[in-house]
């Protein structure tokens, strides 16, 4: 007869999650929720093999529960969601479908009693049967990580008018459930199509094969699946690490997780749990940041996930500055994207970039603006002299700007403040001329022009008549 052996599920379960352990947290275990939505409709007496279809759901799904209920320690809950077998057909009744046994502890044993007395009668509401399923899962999860799954097991398709797959993209999206396992039990070839967009199909065409299926999504649904994600380096290696990384459900756009990368004790990324059934997408937060490309995941394997953050180093350094002084910064954008600040770094760092072509505008006095190249791997220095305070002393206030001397070419720096007669200005090294003119002075030609020199760290008095 068709039993699943206890030890079976011991080999498929247990040695992949003991791995999966050993560089995880406990923490880091999800529970997993697994809602059967099983289709009960008077097709189901149509007769398969060795008896009806429903004979032999309910002969398979009793013995995959008797071998769950033998689990040790168990991370999962089960609950059972039928239609189609509260209001015989015709008329047909769309909103024949129940939630028959909730999520709940040491509930297998009911589940297993309400599917051997199920006697098919009704029509086949899948789409709402679904959509419904989203209040089956309770909101609150016990262990603070739960994976929400449906297994739909049918022998049909939508009789009531209504979008299966949509009901699934509304579940997915929302991020309450996974994307759905169906079952086609001795489903028509032509039909099963029509379930590609609602979840995972597996085509049961004869009762070993359902079985085989079953098998096969409980154990991608109870397993703890391990990855990593690695972070390529300029030789093409995964030594990249300690960055910001945000993982999402590729299906929904929600985060699943936010971590920082980590190498583990053999300098190897760090192991994670992860969902067999789900999809992976993400972005690394380097500067600027790097995607992590949709990655499907498998179960029974340790995956990976990757991202190329071939980075170069950029040092700002400014010698000799004194302690009462702030460190300049450079505004850092890429080139091409003038409009997007990338980051603010302040002299005397050094920073990692992606490795390209960058703009810096330093914001010293006079502004300093630089294109660099930064080589993957490599670290480009640059280094400014510290800038000479500078006092503006004027007899009275007035309307003034400060230039820097480049050759016979005049640079604007700034405009003087029209109601301080003392004004103090950290500027770069150079020549510089200051123009002036009083408050009170309603003539052009009391304006006067008075010329300086500024040295590194050095201190200037400027005073004006």
């Amino acid at each position: 007869m068709f039993r699943w052996k206890l030890a079976l599920w011991a080999l498929l379960l247990f040695p992949l999650a003991g791995r999966a352990q050993t560089d995880l947290n406990e923490s880091e275990v999800s529970t997993s929720r697994i809602l059967f939505v099983l289709d009960a409709s008077n097709s189901m007496y149509g007769r398969w093999e060795q008896g009806t279809k429903m004979e032999i759901a309910q002969r398979l799904m009793s013995t995959m529960l008797d071998s769950l209920a033998q689990v040790p320690n168990p991370n999962f809950q089960l609950a059972l969601r039928v239609y189609g077998h509260q209001k015989p057909v015709p008329p047909q009744d769309c909103n024949d479908t129940k939630l028959e046994v909730g999520f709940s502890d040491n509930n297998l044993g009911r589940i297993k009693q309400v599917i051997r007395g199920l006697r098919p009668m009704g029509t086949t509401p899948i789409a709402r049967s679904i959509l419904r399923a989203d209040n089956d899962f309770p909101r609150d999860c016990p262990t603070g990580h739960c994976r929400d799954i449906i297994i739909l097991i049918t022998d049909g398709v939508e009789a009531c008018d209504e979008d299966p797959c949509e009901a699934s993209a509304i579940l997915q999206k929302k991020g309450r459930v996974l994307k759905p396992f169906v079952i086609g039990v001795g489903l028509d070839k032509d039909l099963i199509k029509t379930f590609d967009c609602v979840g995972t199909y597996y085509d049961a065409s004869d009762e070993g094969t359902f079985k085989k299926a079953l098998g096969v999504i409980i154990t991608q649904a109870l397993d703890n699946t391990t990855g990593q994600i690695n972070l390529i380096d300029e030789n093409n290696q995964p030594s990249g690490t300690n960055l910001p990384i945000v993982l999402r459900n590729a299906t929904s756009g929600l985060v699943d997780r936010s971590v920082i990368h980590t190498m583990n004790y053999n300098n190897q990324p760090d192991t994670l749990l992860v969902d067999p059934i789900v999809t992976y997408e993400g972005t690394v937060y380097t500067i600027p940041p790097r995607p992590i490309r949709a990655t499907p995941m498998y179960a029974g394997t340790h995956n990976h996930m990757a991202a190329d953050v071939v980075q170069g180093k950029l040092k700002l350094t400014v010698p000799g500055l004194k302690p009462s002084q702030t460190p300049p910064v450079a505004v850092v954008r890429e080139k091409g994207h003038s409009e997007e600040i990338l980051h603010v770094q302040a002299f005397n760092s050094t920073v990692s970039y992606i490795a390209g072509t960058y703009v810096l505008d330093i914001l010293t006095l006079p502004r300093i603006h630089q294109v660099i190249n930064l080589k993957k791997g490599g670290t480009q220095e640059i280094t400014i002299p510290p800038a000479g305070e500078v006092m503006i002393q004027l007899k009275s206030p007035g309307f003034g700007a400060i230039f820097a001397m480049d050759g016979s070419d005049w640079i604007w720096v700034t405009h003087l403040d029209e109601f301080q007669t003392r004004q103090q200005f950290s500027l770069q090294p150079g020549s510089y001329k200051v123009i002036f003119r009083p408050r009170s002075a309603q003539q052009t030609t009391y304006s006067k022009t008075h010329s300086f020199t500024v040295s590194p760290g050095s201190s200037t008095l400027v005073r004006i008549p």
